[in-house]
């Protein structure tokens, strides 16, 4: 699955950590990369690298915190928006493609169970409800 989801982001243009990066700044506008990287298990650095080529590219735009200086806040662009969306609807297609050897009711009792363990272990990689 990690190279199906490589390949599905390359025909995007997009690494992982900027599809990780992009995703919750459209999640959650005026995050810090920081904290996406603390989300996501990306180290500081390749996050700040992700978010740097997304700036550079016009999908992300960088706002100073009104309260805190060394804070910078992120938020996404029409153009970001649109490419999240794209992402999101490959990513979609990956996963029915892997689940389509499994019956609807399997389907339902593997997302289940796959949604469980990850609300224990890294609950702040979901998307808020």
């Amino acid at each position: 699955m990690g190279a199906r989801l490589e390949r599905a982001l390359r025909a995007l243009d997009l690494t992982t950590a900027q599809h990780n990066a992009l995703q919750h700044v459209v999640w959650t506008s005026g995050i810090s990369a920081a904290e996406i990287a603390r989300r996501t298990g990306f180290t500081p650095q390749s996050m700040g690298a992700a978010v740097n080529a997304l700036v550079d590219r016009g999908l992300l735009v960088r706002r100073a915190h009104p309260s805190n200086r060394r804070t910078v806040q992120l938020s996404v662009t029409d153009s970001g928006t649109e490419l999240a969306e794209q992402a999101r609807e490959s990513v979609e297609r990956l996963d029915a493609e892997a689940l389509a050897v499994l019956d609807p009711a399997e389907r339902a009792v593997v997302r289940s169970l796959l949604l469980r363990m990850l609300v224990e272990l890294n609950p702040d990689v979901l998307p808020p409800v």
